[in-house]
């Protein structure tokens, strides 16, 4: 019974398998890369770039949670480890004592900044060497049609001067 459910997939069940697959290889390869050239993890990079690009560069840790699709509690462990390595504050929140803000200091942006040129160049190679420039564009049309509106984000953080 098994085998028959498995070779009758319908094209969404097997599209569905293939982009999880898709993107569990892509995210473990530059994951790796990521953490051996500049010791972060995608997730790492991802909250430091959603730092840079906000309103003075801080935002409500449960905003961050939200955006990077982390719980409360893997936020503040993944906030712990950039704030001991200098790259995020805490900041309290003087109207509402129960607010918290992650800040991302000058370290944290110059981080960023460095992890970029290479990660950006992985992300190119990594979809580069398996599709042509009109088979990206459709991927990229087809997959956004998948997201969120607004989620039309890049990897390559245009920052302004420290």
């Amino acid at each position: 019974m098994t085998s028959q459910v498995l070779s009758e997939q319908s094209l969404g069940v097997q599209a569905f398998v293939a982009l999880i697959r898709a993107h569990s290889a892509m995210t473990r390869r530059l994951n790796t890369q990521l953490t051996a050239d500049h010791a972060l993890t995608i997730n790492d990079y991802e909250v430091l770039l959603r730092l840079a690009r906000s309103d003075d560069r801080r935002m409500r840790r449960v905003d961050l949670a939200e955006q990077v699709l982390l719980t409360p509690s893997g936020i503040t462990r993944l906030l712990d480890g950039l704030e001991r390595a200098g790259y995020v504050e805490r900041e309290g929140c003087e109207s509402d004592r129960r607010v918290v803000y992650a800040v991302l200091t000058d370290a944290g942006l110059q981080k960023l900044r460095d992890a970029s040129a290479s990660h950006v160049a992985q992300i190119e190679a990594f979809f580069g060497t398996r599709f042509d420039e009109a088979e990206l564009a459709s991927v990229a049309g087809l997959l956004e049609r998948l997201g969120e509106p607004e989620s039309n984000e890049v990897c390559d953080p245009d920052l302004p001067a420290a």
